[in-house]
């Protein structure tokens, strides 16, 4: 029988409270390979320059739940065996892998392939895109997870690139009991994240990859690679340390091993693009229209 696969541009930047994962998410649907089947994309509202409100301790709770709710119905109603996420911020994968989990159950599993755990709660952030797996796990804030009719055991989650964390996520983390291969444990092979799969036995994996895992001195469209930030905007906040070669051989490994049913990519932000797009902007005759 063949497998049905949906692809989800999903242009969310409300939950990463940055308007470049709008048009971020949009230059990654234009440069990724044709879609093979059905694709769909989420109505997001554009960035127009005002500010997002906090909304009971999240910002733009509004926003990102009627979102999350738009790929849910869209999802049980198509009813695809794969679903490929085009981001945005990291909580584009709500809707899509609670909808895995569902159809999936507990032959699915999780590969967060992040430098960050996402296992925040609203008493440690604002920004829901760092709550997503926790949310996923059925942890956090009460009205995002209740849009995972079915949360994932922290068994079937597994971390690859992640290597440090604050000592609040920590707690977090060590409570669910996470497990995690570092980037250093992935340099040469993908022996600690196969040797999971086959030990929980589990048929299917869903794939988080946030490009924010691989190493700024390489890729230049990352969180950490913004042109205007000052010097030390980024000081105690743990940057990527994997290579793409590694992370497309870890992927590649995986989806020998299990059959992959989900792969989100997030957190795409190409600055020099912006730059040119707003150079275009001001120039005689483009800025009329002409």
């Amino acid at each position: 029988m063949t497998s049905k696969t949906l692809r989800l541009n999903f242009p969310q930047w409300q939950g990463g409270t940055l308007p470049t994962y709008h048009f971020g998410s949009q230059l990654l649907s234009f440069l990724a390979p044709p879609a093979s089947g059905e694709e769909v994309t989420i109505d997001v509202d554009p960035p127009n320059g005002e500010e997002l409100l906090i909304e009971r301790g999240i910002k733009a709770r509004s926003q990102v739940l009627r979102q999350a709710d738009q790929s849910l119905r869209i999802l049980r109603e198509k009813a695809p065996d794969r679903v490929v996420v085009l981001g945005g911020d990291c909580l584009v994968d709500l809707g899509p892998f609670a909808y895995l989990s569902e159809r999936y159950g507990d032959d699915l599993a999780i590969l967060w392939v992040d430098a960050h755990p996402d296992i925040a709660t609203t008493a440690l952030t604002t920004n829901a895109h760092a709550m997503v797996l926790g949310n996923l796990i059925g942890r956090g804030d009460p009205e995002l997870v209740s849009r995972v009719s079915r949360p994932v055991e922290p068994a079937n989650v597994m971390f690859a690139g992640l290597y440090d964390m604050s000592p609040a996520e920590r707690r977090i983390f060590d409570d669910l009991g996470l497990k995690t291969a570092t980037p250093s444990e992935l340099t040469v092979n993908s022996d600690p994240v196969i040797e999971w799969l086959r030990d929980r036995g589990t048929r299917h994996v869903a794939i988080h990859f946030d490009l924010d895992v691989l190493s700024p001195t390489e890729l230049r469209t990352l969180f950490f690679s913004r042109p205007d930030a000052p010097r030390d905007a980024f000081n105690g906040i743990p940057q990527g340390r994997m290579l793409i070669a590694e992370v497309v051989r870890l992927l590649s490994d995986v989806a020998r091993q299990a059959d992959v049913v989900g792969l989100g990519i997030t957190e795409f932000l190409p600055w020099d693009m912006v730059i040119v797009r707003d150079m275009l902007r001001e120039l005689p005759i483009l800025r009329d229209g002409g």
